[in-house]
Order: C-alpha cells, then structure tokens, then sequence
C-alpha cells in the first residue's frame, strides 16, 4: 500500500494569529499548492499561507 506523501508530497499550511498551524490540503506539484495558498492569502486576514513538502517544514 502507498502512502499519501508519495502521491501527494506538497502541503498548503495555515498560521493563524495565536500561531495554531493546520494543514489546509495535500497536493501533487510544487505549483498546485503555491496556487491554493496564494488565493487563500488573497482574503487579507491575519492568517499566513505558506507551501512546504511533506517532512520539510521551513516555518519554526
């Protein structure tokens, strides 16, 4: 059985004000995220948006 970060390596995270982070979703390609979080990011809230791959994360 596969797991899910072969097929879907890509992950669209959301901070919110109180630094809770959630995963919005999963992707396949680098650029499918970048466009999700980039469109959430266009709602001007004080949530931050970022793409990072599964086991890689780059925000502390």
């Amino acid at each position: 059985m596969s797991d899910g970060a072969a097929a879907l390596p890509w992950l669209v995270i959301r901070q919110d004000d109180n630094g809770n982070r959630y995963r919005v979703g999963r992707y396949a390609t680098q650029g499918e995220a970048q466009k999700v979080a980039d469109k959430l990011d266009e709602h001007g809230h004080e949530q931050l948006y970022w793409v990072e791959r599964v086991g890689q994360s780059t925000r502390p």
